[in-house]
């Protein structure tokens, strides 16, 4: 997949886009990005579900996507911290507040995207227009660190690099490489952090390992960075 950064996207490729798909409804992510400015680290993945998989409006709003066990079991030592009581959903004001006291910030690599079979499923989703990092950077200035929560998402933030990796020297699940994205807009004055791409395992229940492993996973990597 060849992504094209903002600046440069050409209305000829999102229509070729479009009308080499099978289906032709662009849906935009429908979550605001969460940008703690004391962020340090930024969660990306790529797009959530249809609404009516959603318990709640929120990143990783699926009850039965593991991302928020994962938090809880990570931070807490609880998987269930975040639910609420015994109801089928996480509690995003809580999710959010916790985000900004511990400066991790969330923002999707995808803001508008086709699902071609009509499902989350990042096999079959087509990209349109991916994240503009020249906007979402500024707002954390003190992210050094970006984590992608599978192959798609980071597939999407290495397709922003001005040189391109081949596919064979992506990162691995649970690898980490330099990222040296470029600004794309020359109005920019400051520097671009030396920023780090980790991939770490995905959350989806169809991922093939067990939440203690996810959980191990993602504890690894937080201790590295240093928010445990």
């Amino acid at each position: 997949m060849t992504i094209k950064t903002p600046s440069t996207q050409k209305t000829a490729d999102t229509e070729s886009k479009l009308s080499d798909s099978k289906a032709t409804e662009v849906e935009n992510h429908p979550f605001e990005p969460v940008l703690p400015a004391n962020a340090t680290v930024m969660m990306m993945g790529t797009f959530p579900p249809t609404a009516d998989k959603w318990a709640m409006s929120f990143h990783y709003p699926n009850f039965y996507n593991d991302m928020w066990r994962i938090y809880g079991g990570v931070f807490f030592d609880d998987a269930d911290y975040f639910r609420v009581g015994d109801e089928k959903r996480f509690d995003p004001e809580r999710i959010r507040d916790f985000m900004f006291e511990r400066g991790i910030a969330s923002c999707p690599t995808v803001k508008q995207a086709i699902r071609e079979t009509g499902n989350a499923s990042d096999k079959n989703l087509t990209v349109v227009t991916p994240v503009n990092l020249d906007i979402i950077l500024p707002q954390v200035q003190k992210v050094k660190t970006l984590f992608t929560t599978g192959g798609k998402a980071t597939e999407v933030l290495l397709g922003l690099l001005d040189e391109p990796i081949a596919k064979s020297k992506h990162p691995k699940t649970n690898q980490r490489m330099d990222y040296p994205y470029q600004w794309q807009n020359d109005e920019q004055t400051t520097e671009v952090n030396n920023l780090t791409l980790y991939r770490l395992p995905s959350t989806s229940r169809a991922y093939p390992l067990s939440l203690d492993k996810k959980v191990a996973a993602y504890k690894a990597f937080f201790e590295r960075v240093g928010k445990l």
